[in-house]
């Protein structure tokens, strides 16, 4: 993931530092354009191939800078594709006819672009080509074999490597928009279940004191104490309609292990932390022996503990372990959190620590935390006849 944040794998950049940075892995690989460039220092031409050969070379860079770096982000038109490929198969053979074998490297450069911006069909045929005819150009050279030789690999290799960094680009691409979907169509069904508990819940409650309201008020005038009854009906189905929604929302809230691990995942790594986290919940102590506010009290644990590890410990490393434990006093299922920051010490819990620890208790748990290196803390809740 670091090294994905640092080249801009699958994104366009998005600000000015990230633009330099993706051109500078870009532009690197330019510096194999030396040869052509001596050849221009050194005065070996007259002032019109010299003008010919900057014109054309910095025509050239710019083309290939822009080929890479805007296609490998936001994929251009195919006609553009092909005429700024055409454009600089134009230049490399203009160049090479016009001012000899130090610019045949620039054939190596049209073979990348083919494989950093065709499919990969296309691609294969355009590095073949490219490579062809650079091989074809140097036997105007004295010396063919010893100039083309040293080109083949780079132009053969860089080609068809470009073709799978393309395509793990476009992957990448894909995977991110496919998390997308598969968040939006959780969020979606998490508001249908919302919405299906809800009417459940209060569907036949509200029919149900709307018919007796209407009911109470067409007794009234003439039988109020049959209205009054009406009423405390009323009154009764009202409060357990609201002890229904208040302990859905309860549940609603509350917190789970599988969703806070996924979590605890996803805050170290955007907090550059390197996370050693478990997937899931151990087979042996899976949530069947834990009731709801056991596993909420660890869940709530599991969050404090992160929270502090991204917030005060300056922690460069994370490890979080979940695991049960016979103990004299029964099984446990432990959850350990522990750190190398440095920002630890040890003294009286502040107010979250102190909330989780009657959290803890609450679910009949024990909440200790231990500083020096790092910082561990480590919360258990009793499993199976222990509870």
């Amino acid at each position: 993931m670091n090294q994905e944040r640092a080249i801009g794998i699958g994104r366009a950049p998005q600000n000015t530092r990230d633009a330099a940075r993706k051109m500078l892995w870009i532009g690197i690989w330019l510096i194999f354009l030396s040869t052509p460039l001596n050849a221009l220092l050194d005065g070996r031409y007259s002032a019109a191939g010299q003008a010919l050969g900057w014109t054309g070379l910095i025509v050239f860079v710019g083309l290939y800078l822009v080929m890479v770096f805007r296609n490998t982000s936001r994929t251009l038109a195919p006609p553009v594709i092909h005429t700024t490929l055409a454009a600089l198969g134009v230049i490399a053979i203009g160049l090479n006819l016009a001012l000899g074998s130090p610019w045949l490297v620039l054939f190596v450069y049209v073979a990348v672009n083919c494989g950093a911006v065709l499919s990969l069909r296309r691609a294969t045929w355009g590095i073949l080509g490219a490579t062809a005819l650079m091989c074809l150009l140097s036997l105007r050279a004295d010396d063919p074999p010893g100039l083309v030789g040293p080109l083949l690999v780079p132009a053969l290799l860089g080609g068809f490597a470009m073709t799978g960094v393309r395509q793990l680009i476009r992957t990448t691409v894909e995977l991110k928009e496919a998390r997308a979907t598969v968040a939006q169509l959780a969020a979606n069904e998490e508001r249908l279940r919302m919405a299906r508990d809800l009417h459940d819940l209060l569907g036949h409650s509200l029919s149900l004191i709307t018919l007796k309201s209407e009911l109470a008020g067409r007794m009234l005038p003439d039988h109020p104490g049959q209205a009054a009854a009406q009423v405390a009906d009323i009154e009764q189905v009202s409060r357990e309609a609201l002890t229904d929604v208040r302990e859905a929302v309860t549940g609603y809230r509350r917190p789970t292990l599988p969703g806070e691990l996924a979590g605890a995942r996803t805050a170290l790594a955007a907090a550059g932390i390197t996370a050693d986290v478990p997937a899931d919940v151990p087979e042996d102590c899976r949530t069947g022996d834990l009731d709801e506010d056991q596993e909420a009290a660890l869940a709530w644990a599991l969050r404090e503990g992160i929270t502090n590890v991204v917030r005060h410990s300056a922690a460069r490393h994370c490890t979080v372990t979940l695991s049960s434990r016979q103990t004299l006093d029964g099984r446990r299922l432990e959850l350990m959190v522990r750190d190398d920051g440095r920002n630890a010490v040890a003294g009286p819990h502040g107010n979250g620590l102190t909330g989780l620890a009657e959290r803890l208790a609450t679910a009949g748990g024990t909440l200790d935390t231990r500083a020096g290196p790092g910082f561990t803390l480590t919360a258990r809740v009793p499993l199976g006849s222990g509870a």
